[in-house]
């Protein structure tokens, strides 16, 4: 495991703790951002990652986005 994965698993726990998707979104596409110049240096392993990483934090806010309308349905 990389130092790279451990930083990923750290932000990823935070974000399952604060539960706001427009955070985790954010954070999604700053992962993105930040592979743009890896492509560009060619280095791609790491910049594979970072865009996993930024797919698995979009993955995270559909669900909690979701979970946000479930439960206004259910109030009402």
């Amino acid at each position: 495991m990389k130092i790279q994965d451990i930083i990923f698993f750290i932000i990823f726990l935070s974000m399952l703790i604060k539960r706001d998707p427009r955070l985790a979104a954010g954070t999604g596409i700053i992962f993105l951002i930040l592979s743009i110049p890896l492509f560009s240096f060619w280095i791609f392993f790491t910049a594979e990652r970072l865009t996993w990483y930024a797919a698995s934090f979009f993955l995270l806010s559909i669900i909690f986005s979701t979970a946000e309308l479930m439960g206004d349905k259910s109030k009402k």
